[in-house]
């Protein structure tokens, strides 16, 4: 993979991104090398896919221009270096559709498990979850389709084949690969300095072992059945714990309330999603506003019904949504730090605006960090648990400075009127009819029922496109208009998927990001053209 550098189309992904296009997964693989080898300061994250190569800067530091230039140019990188060590997976070849997927091949079971294991394999790029790999191989020029019919929970170590890949499942998921084997690695530890066992460029080889006596055997699913449902909110065992003198204890969280501080940006390579809170303006305004270190964690309450009490004397501000705001029977005025005595009872009622608010306290909320942040990834299942009531919270000492005097307020509740909201150029608007561009900057839009943490659907007229088929899985960025097949955007948020399929014709400024999580089913939004990046 160090001869000729590939020829890369390079297309625009929001104000801080470009996507660099190249012609198969090999030349992905070979143009990713490259520009890891030689990745300057500035580089945010470095995402390599099916057929492209996402490249994120901080602009401050490398614009979009030098970083154009820097993957035009990047250098080719010596045999030698591209021969990291190699990670072996031992497998126990009896999955529910190996002898299924042999015959598809035209081969027996032992030649399958024979050639899956002699071939030498390389990570092509991650994605789907956390820590799931897609391997090539050289030695495997075979395409396995996947199943008609995806299973709604595959086991977590299931390994399978899918198209010219194969892969094995760091936890349990949907999937419709077929599966021939399982392996006991720990693919995935978030606790981990480098979560995933399976980085891109990494080497793997597959080694047979004989199952244990107490292992389960795989064979006992079938392709259209599985053991129970997963859902997209994912609750994990373990619940908070105090990890020193006791904050807040959760009386009731409401609908959702959720641990945020500003998420885990450059780990989108490992398929590991920003996520943090899904307005970082009202987060960033909470910490300052308490003398807070920038990403402090705070609680984000969608839609209110939230009750906590404090088990100390605290400082506490709430910022975001606007509802009626009570401690210890006292109304509280939002964006103002006010004093909240050990023992009283804060309440946040029903929002009157805005769909999330973000309590915080001085010192920040202690929580488990997961692949470095405290911030539940409600897709994932990074991060704590959804709180639920009982739940304790301490203090984690993020304290940057002083509380600062509050000469002015400037803040005012998310707005009631139209929305407009600033959109920067996607890597696929050529997808589309040009009036597709049109109709998405003239139409107005309307928020959907189907709005979360992970996407909001918008209604509107359909968006024409030009081209058919499928889009090679590519990387995805928070604020990417996705278009289904349908012709109405989604626009993902913090907690979406790394890697998607559908072509995206535009995408949303973080400031625009921050708007749409305030915005509430029924709201109407309009779409401007984002003034180019400095």
């Amino acid at each position: 993979m160090s001869g000729a550098a590939p020829a890369a189309r390079l297309l625009p992904m929001g104000r801080d991104g470009v996507l660099a296009e190249v012609d198969g997964t090999s030349e992905a693989v070979a143009l990713f090398s490259r520009l890891q080898a030689s990745r300057p300061a500035g580089v945010v994250d470095l995402v390599p896919a099916a057929c492209t190569v996402l490249v994120r800067v901080d602009p401050v530091v490398l614009s979009v221009a030098a970083a154009r230039t820097w993957i035009a140019s990047a250098p080719p990188v010596p045999p030698e270096r591209t021969r990291g060590e190699t990670v072996t997976l031992e497998v126990v070849y009896d999955g529910p559709d190996l002898a299924a997927a042999a015959d598809l091949l035209g081969m027996s079971v032992e030649q399958l498990v024979r050639r899956h294991r002699e071939a030498r394999w390389s990570v092509a790029f991650t994605g789907f979850a956390p820590g799931f790999g897609y391997l090539v191989s050289e030695d495997w020029s075979f395409d396995v389709p996947r199943l008609s019919t995806p299973r709604t929970r595959v086991p977590a170590g299931s390994v399978g084949l899918a198209g010219a890949f194969t892969g094995a499942y760091p936890r349990a998921t949907p999937g419709g690969w077929r599966l021939i084997g399982r392996t006991d690695a720990t693919l995935f530890d978030p606790a981990a300095a480098s979560p995933a066992l399976l980085a891109p460029g990494g080497r793997v080889r597959f080694a047979a072992v004989a199952a244990s006596v107490d292992a389960a055997p795989a064979a006992s699913l079938r392709p259209h059945l599985a053991a129970e449902t997963v859902g997209n909110s994912p609750r994990l065992a373990r619940q908070m714990q105090s990890h020193g003198e006791e904050a807040v204890e959760v009386v009731a969280p409401g609908p959702l309330a959720t641990v945020q501080d500003l998420g885990r940006p450059g780990r989108a390579a490992e398929g590991i999603a920003r996520s943090g809170a899904a307005d970082r303006g009202a987060l960033r305004t909470a910490n300052r506003l308490l003398g807070n270190a920038e990403n402090a964690a705070a609680i984000e309450v969608t839609m209110g019904g939230c009750r906590l009490r404090a088990g100390r004397d605290l400082v506490a501000v709430v910022t975001g949504a606007w509802g009626p705001l009570v401690v210890a029977g006292r109304t509280v005025d939002p964006y103002v730090p006010f004093p909240w005595p050990a023992g009283a009872e804060l309440r946040l009622d029903r929002f009157t605006a805005g769909a999330r608010a973000y309590l915080a306290v001085r010192g920040g909320f202690d929580a488990p960090r997961a692949a470095g942040s405290r911030a539940t990834d409600v897709l994932a299942g990074l991060g704590p648990a959804p709180l639920a009531a009982g739940d304790i919270l301490s203090l984690a000492g993020d304290v940057a400075g002083g509380i600062p005097a509050l000469d002015v307020h400037p803040w005012g509740p998310p707005p009631h009127a139209l929305v407009e909201l600033e959109l920067a150029p996607g890597p696929r608007a050529g997808w589309f009819a040009p009036s597709a561009l049109e109709t998405l900057y003239a139409a107005t839009w309307t928020v959907t029922a189907e709005a979360d943490r992970v996407g909001i659907r918008l209604d509107g007229p359909a968006l024409a496109r030009t081209r058919a088929g499928e889009l090679p899985s590519e990387a995805m960025v928070p604020g990417a208009l996705q278009v289904p097949p349908g012709g109405r955007p989604t626009v993902l948020g913090v907690d979406g998927p790394v890697t998607g399929g559908y072509p995206v014709i535009a995408v949303a400024t973080d400031g625009a990001l921050d708007a749409l999580a305030q915005l509430l089913p029924g709201r109407k939004v309009r779409f401007r053209h984002a003034r180019p990046a400095p």
